[in-house]
C-alpha cells in the first residue's frame, strides 16, 4: 500500500522540474564556471540565473546570496563568520535561543570554547522568545543574535523583525535560520529586517547538498573556506552547477506558489488536528496558541509513546521530531525547553505536510493513528 509521507520538515521530494533543470548541467553543461571558454560561461550564467531566483524568494539584491553545501554551512558562516571578524575572543558575544537547531547551537559552542561570550535565552511554554528576552541578554560586546525564524519541531514563527528592531539600535548584526520557513511562509528579508538569513534546498523540494546564505550589502564576515575566491571570497571551491541550478528552480516554484499552498497547508493541518483531538481524549497539541508554520502539527499521544505509535503504523512516515534525533531515544531539545512534562514528551509525533499532500492522505493517516493508539491503550490498561 502506498506510503503516506508526513515528515516535509525532515527532507522533501525533489520536485520534477528540479530534477529536469539540473540534469542538462551533469552532461551537456558540464564547464567550469570559472573557464573562460563557452561550456564555462554556461555554467557561470546558469549559477547567476539560480542566484536571481533565490534572491526573488529572499526579497534581496542577488549579489547578497552567497551558495553553501546546505543550511549548516550557511549557519556556521553567519556565526563563526561574523565572531572570527570581530577580533579577539574577548571581544565578542552571541545570543541564541534554547530552541536553536544543532546547526546553530554546535558552531555557537564551538565559539564559546575558543573564549567568545555565548548567551542562550529561554522561550515560553509554546517556543516563543520573546524580544524581551533577548533584549535582557544583549551586552556591550555582543555582535550577533540567531534566532530560527520557525522551529522544526513544534512550528513556532518568531518575532524575528522585533528582535532585528531591538539589536539594530545598538549596531549588533541578526541571523536568522529560515532552513524550515523559506517557502513555507513568506521570507523577505526586509520584512524581517535581518542581517543574514540561511536556507537548506532539500527543505522546499531542491536537491540535497546545497543551501545558501543571504548576507546584507555591508556585512563582513571571516570566510573559513579558503581558496580561489568564489562566492565573493565566502566560500572557496568549484561551485557545485547542478545542484545551484536545482536550488534557484525550487527558489522560483516556492515563490510563485506560496500564496496557494499556505492556505491550503493551514486549512489540511487544521482538520487533521480537529480529527485528532476529537478522537483522542487528553491529546495535546504543542504550540496551538502561537502562529505556526502553515504545515507543522505537533501532538503527543497520551498514555503511550509516539516511537511505538509510529512502529504501529508501518504506511506512515512521520517522526518523533527533528529528523538529527528522530532516530535515537534522545529527548526533544525543542519541547525540554519548553518545559513540557516528560510524560507528554514521550508521546509526542510531529506531522508535516507538504505540497504532495491530500485530504485523503490525512484521513487515512488520522484513521491509522486513531486506531493504533486505542490498540496500544487498550493493551496497556
Amino acid at each position: 500500500m502506498k506510503k503516506i509521507y508526513l515528515d516535509y520538515n525532515a527532507t522533501t521530494p525533489v520536485a520534477p522540474s528540479v530534477v529536469d533543470s539540473m540534469q542538462p548541467f551533469f552532461t551537456e553543461h558540464f564547464g567550469n564556471p570559472s573557464s573562460g571558454y563557452s561550456l564555462g560561461r554556461a555554467a557561470a550564467e546558469a549559477i547567476e540565473d539560480g542566484r536571481s531566483k533565490v534572491a526573488s524568494l529572499l526579497g534581496c539584491d542577488l549579489e547578497e546570496i552567497i551558495f553553501t553545501s546546505g543550511g549548516t554551512e550557511a549557519n556556521n558562516l553567519a556565526i563563526c563568520g561574523t565572531l572570527f571578524r570581530v577580533g579577539p575572543a574577548a571581544a565578542g558575544h552571541m545570543v541564541i535561543s534554547s530552541i536553536e537547531h544543532p546547526a546553530v547551537t554546535e558552531p555557537a559552542r564551538f565559539m564559546e570554547r575558543l573564549g567568545y561570550g555565548l548567551t542562550v535565552v529561554e522561550c515560553d511554554s509554546n517556543g516563543y522568545v520573546h524580544p524581551s528576552t533577548v533584549e535582557a541578554a544583549l551586552q556591550d560586546d555582543t555582535r550577533l543574535v540567531s534566532i530560527m525564524h520557525a522551529n522544526n519541531e513544534v512550528g513556532t514563527v518568531q518575532p524575528i523583525r522585533q528582535i532585528a528592531e531591538i539589536c539594530h539600535g545598538r549596531d549588533i548584526l541578526v541571523h536568522t535560520d529560515a532552513s524550515q520557513s523559506a517557502g513555507k511562509i513568506h521570507s523577505m528579508v526586509d520584512e524581517l529586517g535581518v542581517d543574514m538569513l540561511t536556507i537548506a534546498g532539500h527543505k522546499l523540494y531542491g536537491p540535497k547538498g546545497v543551501g545558501a546564505l543571504y548576507v546584507r550589502s555591508g556585512v563582513a564576515l571571516e570566510p573559513f573556506l579558503r581558496g580561489g575566491g568564489q562566492e565573493r571570497g565566502l566560500r572557496a571551491g568549484t561551485e557545485n552547477t547542478p545542484l545551484i541550478v536545482g536550488l534557484g528552480q525550487a527558489a522560483y516554484l516556492s515563490f510563485n506558489c506560496l500564496n496557494e499552498t499556505i492556505p491550503r497547508l493551514t486549512e489540511l493541518r487544521d482538520k487533521l488536528q480537529n480529527k485528532l483531538t476529537d478522537g483522542i481524549p487528553g491529546l495535546v497539541v504543542h504550540a496551538e496558541k502561537v502562529e505556526r508554520l502553515p504545515n507543522t502539527l505537533s501532538v503527543s499521544f497520551p498514555g503511550t509513546s509516539g516511537q511505538e505509535m509510529l512502529r504501529r503504523v508501518p504506511e506512515m512516515c512521520a517522526s518523533t521530531g527533528s529528523a538529527c534525533h528522530s532516530g535515537s531515544e534522545m529527548q526533544s531539545v525543542t519541547l525540554t525547553a519548553m518545559r513540557v512534562d516528560l510524560e507528554i514528551i514521550r508521546g509526542t509525533v510531529r506531522l508535516s505536510l507538504g505540497w504532495n499532500t491530500s485530504e485523503e492522505d490525512l484521513d487515512r493517516a488520522a484513521n491509522l493513528l486513531l486506531d493504533a493508539w486505542e490498540m496500544l491503550t487498550t493493551q496497556s490498561a
